[in-house]
């Protein structure tokens, strides 16, 4: 059986912490798509593991294998592996040949083009994801099997590096520096090539994974980011440039259809929506500077919503893994909770961050939209009107602060009623059970409804 898990917001919703839950009986963990831009942490006894590219599995010895939809910088890869060593951890990593790699120009690119979009800019972290799907799609980027032959690395290097510095210094006007220097890239490269193949993690994904299914091994595949910064599904172009839903998982690792598709595919849920960098976000509560549009206009903020905002960011620890810039904070929003089981078909979903929102008199819920006169129950296609929405909310009781570890260990039922009242509210609008609620940051914090092992 597969499991795989999926955002169902904007990013950011927890699911290294299911992945730690539900990936206890899985032998192999699998990145299927993204790169070193999706941060995740995961929490084992007191310890926290921060992790941007290796899927969260290895922190549990699980196999970690990052998919032929991922793109890979093998300067974090290394960094990552290393870190964990020393911190007393032996991961097991596989890295799928047909991945393709980030090199210093693409991260170059990405600060300059993000520059250049003023209004369109999506607020990328400039790890150089973006350019380097840029040269898949374009068909020449530079594959990792690439870089254990020196011929063909060193050759596809000298054509791509001709075009980004043309580009570089003719349309945008930069000079071009070491990033563009073929033989520092190729010594460097090839370098990282020999380790990968040293360290015998390089492997023919699709057939790998097959082989393991075939022994008996459980497998779970991992997406990074969220539903609504899918490039095809998603707020585009406020999107991050791979597919972070379901249908990616097949693509991204070389498994077909009806082996995902007959696995349980997951829906990680925050108890509120969080989003880093610009485009809409509808039932925002406040705003953050550089990120909300018009928030220098003051869009009519008041200082309790900015201080609500506040509370819930720092109590939820709402900053970036990778970039540490503050989140964007707003109530659930249900239109979007909708679209994303409809575009993964969710099997179940998990709901976390329960305890973050304790103490608040009333919490809302973004139940539908108003657009052009009419009420919508699901996210529009375009940005433009999901920009032009207005929400109609659905009020709920707050619930008290209490013990959550005591909360946990006891069980549902154990949980506030009114804060059973909203996750029943979650699941009979997404017609999806809830599998697990999360009231803490730790695996022990999780109270499990549906035990998949």
């Amino acid at each position: 059986m597969t499991i795989t898990i999926v955002g169902s917001q904007l990013g950011d919703e927890g699911k290294g912490g299911a992945v730690d839950l539900f990936g206890e009986s899985a032998d192999i963990v699998v990145r299927y798509q993204g790169g070193d831009n999706a941060g995740h942490t995961v929490v084992v006894k007191d310890e926290k593991y921060k992790l941007s590219l290796l899927p969260s599995g290895v922190v549990r010895g699980k196999v970690g294998v990052i998919g032929n939809g991922c793109v890979v910088n093998p300067e974090t890869l290394f960094e990552e592996l290393d870190t964990l060593r020393e911190r007393g951890l032996d991961p097991t990593v596989r890295i799928a040949e047909r991945a393709h790699v980030i090199f210093p120009y693409h991260r170059m690119l990405d600060g300059i083009q993000e520059q250049d979009k003023d209004d369109l800019a999506v607020g990328t972290t400039g790890r150089g994801i973006g350019p380097t799907y840029e040269d898949k799609a374009s068909r020449y980027g530079i594959r990792v099997g690439d870089l254990l032959t020196p011929e063909t690395l060193r050759d596809r290097l000298k054509y791509v590096v001709s075009k980004k510095r043309v580009t570089v210094e003719n349309f945008f006007d930069v000079e071009a520096g070491d990033e563009f220097n073929v033989d520092q890239l190729f010594e460097t490269y090839r370098a990282y090539g020999e380790r990968l193949k040293e360290e015998e993690m390089i492997v023919n994904c699709s057939d790998y994974l097959r082989r393991r299914i075939n022994d008996g091994d459980e497998v779970m595949l991992e997406g990074a980011q969220g539903t609504l910064i899918d490039v095809d599904h998603g707020t585009y172009p406020y999107v991050t440039s791979s597919n972070p839903s379901a249908g990616a998982a097949c693509t991204g690792s070389g498994l077909g259809p009806s082996v995902i598709g007959n696995g349980e595919i997951i829906g990680i849920v925050k108890s509120y929506t969080t989003r880093v960098g610009n485009g809409a976000m509808p039932t925002e509560i406040a705003g953050v500077e550089g990120q909300t549009p018009d928030y220098e206009n003051g869009a009519d903020i008041t200082d309790t919503e900015e201080g609500l905002a506040k509370y819930i960011r720092d109590e939820g620890g709402e900053y970036g893994t990778v970039t540490g810039r503050p989140r964007r904070v707003g109530w659930l929003d249900m239109p979007m909770l909708r679209h994303a089981a409809h575009v993964n078909s969710f099997t179940g979903i998990v709901v976390g961050h329960v305890d973050v929102l304790a103490g608040l008199d009333k919490v809302e819920v973004g139940h539908s939209y108003q657009l052009k006169g009419n009420d919508t129950k699901t996210v529009p296609a375009t940005t433009e009107d999901w920009d032009r929405c207005t929400v109609n909310y659905r009020i709920f009781d707050g619930w008290p602060e209490v013990d959550w570890s005591a909360t946990a260990d006891k069980g549902y039922e154990a949980i506030p009623e009114n804060a059973r009242t909203y996750l029943e509210y979650i699941q009979t609008e997404l017609d999806t059970p809830i599998y697990a609620v999360g009231v803490g940051p730790a695996r022990e914090d999780t109270i499990v409804l549906q035990d998949l092992g």
